[in-house]
């Protein structure tokens, strides 16, 4: 078996060094052993990567059938596939200069090392691959069309370096070959991207990027949940997309080719469709501030400077129906620019704020309510939030438990930041800030283990539990005006412990006579919070109607029962809003997904407000 490749470059040093990585053995082997060809013989798609004349990396994808990545000499590998001749730029840079002979495209092989090239053959249904670096020593396109595309690309590749690849971040597809549904029409080969192009991106659940150092080149996968990539400007001038680097093997091979040359080839496809994006331009690596900064919760991402681009209608060579979503996707990471205020940028002084744990008060099995003490490690005065906002706490250094590759028993912990969002559920005051929460995830249940002091132990003196505050936001459209003569009464729905947004606001809003009417859904092992709700604040129970699910007895429904809110033992109903509608009222919903969905179709032509949570 060929000796493995025991050297990182430069470019792979730098990244190493950068992010603190340890010293490490380089696990990629010299050309191409066994194991890896026979795999790559199973996979159905293969992305390609090279240069073109100008130095410009580009990217395609290729495949459909199962064998279109097969080898066929000692250390070379064959690529099958259906082409979109016209308008691949792989093709075009790989038979640039080539000459035509009855009827086909021949790229044969050269005096020189031949063309500088890469792959990733890949199984989406395994979530297998293996990737490839080395040189195209031949290749035709043939207009014959075996395939049953019209045009058959087949190239041989020289292989110099090659490495298996860990599952994490591939959603798994059925791939199946798209014969004569398989029809391109260029849309696009200029900037700014064409609608369909960013409505490409914007449900993209994977991308394909090449980069080279100079001396090899790499191919690899970048996945995630659909929108991960996010367009950051898409003008004439300026096109920019940003994503975040998930955890991953730490060998940074793509980032560290970029610290040496920062040109990427990116394909974006459209499984469904066979719609497919080919983008080339300069790449920035943020790190730290610089990736926090434009991407909140995100330590590392990837700016792309978009200088060309193809956007092609139906020009892959296959179809793909998703299947199930890899376990390790984390959450949605959004611009900075894409929430209102998310954290504050001109926070300084918020950064420097810290929430002392000081009490903690069981009000059902699986709510809360906490109340912290802030205090500035620098400044005189604390910095404060509006009611309704939310509070972005820090617990990394508390919970962050390192580094670890694969965590199969608990895949989302590995990108966990350990930084929440929580709803204040206490009115703006000086020093101190309650949230009420729901049990859910690390970070909650770390908050139930301590105790009423800020312990964790009773018995033991630790120190209190303290905790940054990275900022307070929120959007101002979801802050009720207090006002009594703006519009007609405003109406809140709210479901569990979505009503916290309220519960900071109402005392302000009543005390200024502002009519209000409230629609609260509540579980019966949850109506203690309702219970808490009113007698912190009685005159809320007045102009609320709770509606209870799960069972309509127990004491709490006794000390309701008599009470002065309307309780319904029943769901919230379409004709529960429609009563509602048609008097110039502002809706504002605080509910999970499917209420949420359910509620926005209600009260369709009304002036609704809902903020999401999501991050």
């Amino acid at each position: 078996m060929p000796a493995p490749v025991t050297e990182f470059h430069a470019g792979e040093r730098a990244m190493h060094s950068l992010l603190h990585v340890p010293r490490q053995r380089n696990p990629t082997s010299s050309g191409l052993p066994p194991q890896y060809a026979a795999r790559a013989t199973h996979f159905p798609l293969v992305a390609v990567g090279t240069v073109d004349a100008a130095g410009r990396p580009w990217t395609t994808l290729w495949g459909g059938d199962r064998g279109c990545t097969r080898p066929i000499a000692r250390g070379v590998l064959a690529f099958v596939s259906a082409v979109d001749v016209d308008n691949d730029p792989v093709v075009e840079a790989l038979w640039d200069g080539a000459e035509v002979v009855d009827g086909e495209i021949l790229r044969p092989g050269t005096s020189d090392a031949g063309r500088l090239m890469s792959a990733l053959a890949i199984d989406l249904e395994t979530r297998d691959r293996v990737k490839f670096a080395g040189r195209m020593v031949a290749g035709t396109v043939d207009s014959r069309g075996t395939c049953g595309a019209g045009w058959d690309v087949q190239l041989a590749m020289q292989v110099s370096e090659s490495l298996g690849n860990c599952p994490k971040y591939l959603n798994c597809k059925d791939i199946v070959p798209a014969g004569e549904v398989m029809k391109p029409v260029l849309v696009s080969a200029a900037l700014p991207l064409p609608k369909e192009a960013i409505g490409l991106i914007a449900t993209a659940d994977m991308l394909f990027l090449s980069t080279t150092s100079g001396e090899a080149m790499d191919t690899n996968h970048r996945g995630g949940n659909p929108g991960f990539v996010r367009v950051l400007r898409n003008t004439a001038d300026v096109v920019q997309l940003v994503y975040p680097e998930f955890s991953g093997n730490r060998l940074y091979q793509s980032l560290g080719n970029l610290k040496l040359n920062p040109m990427v080839g990116i394909v974006i496809p459209g499984f469904e469709s066979g719609d497919v994006l080919y983008l080339t331009g300069a790449a920035s690596i943020l790190v730290g501030h610089e990736a926090s900064s434009l991407m909140p919760k995100t330590q590392l991402a990837v700016k792309i400077s978009v200088t060309a681009a193809k956007f092609i209608k139906s020009g892959l060579p296959f179809r793909g129906t998703s299947l199930e979503r890899s376990p390790y996707n984390p959450p949605i990471r959004h611009l900075l620019a894409e929430h209102d205020a998310h954290i504050a940028s001109s926070a300084a002084a918020e950064r420097d704020t810290v929430a002392t744990l000081v009490r903690r008060e069981t009000l059902t099995p699986t709510i809360n309510r906490f109340t912290f003490h802030l205090s500035s490690r620098t400044a005189a005065v604390v910095p404060t939030w509006h009611a309704g906002q939310y509070a972005t706490l820090d617990f990394d250094e508390l919970l962050s438990a390192g580094y670890s590759h694969m965590r199969d028993e608990d895949p989302q912990s590995l990108n966990d930041d350990h930084v929440r969002t929580f709803t204040v559920s206490s009115p703006p005051a000086s020093t101190e800030m309650q949230i009420t929460v729901r049990l859910h995830g690390p970070v909650t249940h770390f908050l139930w283990a301590q105790q009423p002091d800020g312990t964790a132990d009773a018995d033991a003196q630790h120190a209190p539990v303290r905790v940054p505050v990275l900022g307070f936001g929120g959007a101002e459209s979801y802050r009720i005006p207090t006002d009594p003569s703006t519009a007609s009464a405003p109406v809140f729905i709210a479901a569990g412990v979505g009503i916290t947004p309220l519960l900071a606001q109402a005392p302000a809003l009543l005390a200024a006579g502002r009519p209000l009417q409230v629609l609260w859904t509540l579980r019966a092992e949850d109506l203690a919070l309702a219970v808490d709700a009113f007698a912190v604040e009685p005159r809320l129970a007045v102009c609320t109607t709770l509606f209870v699910t799960g069972g309509a007895d127990g004491e709490d429904m006794g000390a309701l029962a008599g009470g002065a809110a309307v309780v319904r033992p029943r769901r919230l109903q379409a004709e529960d809003v429609h009563a509602l509608k048609g008097k110039g009222s502002r809706f504002f919903l605080c509910t999970g997904p499917a209420l949420l969905a359910a509620l926005v179709g209600w009260l369709q032509g009304e002036h609704v407000v809902w903020e999401d949570f999501g991050y």
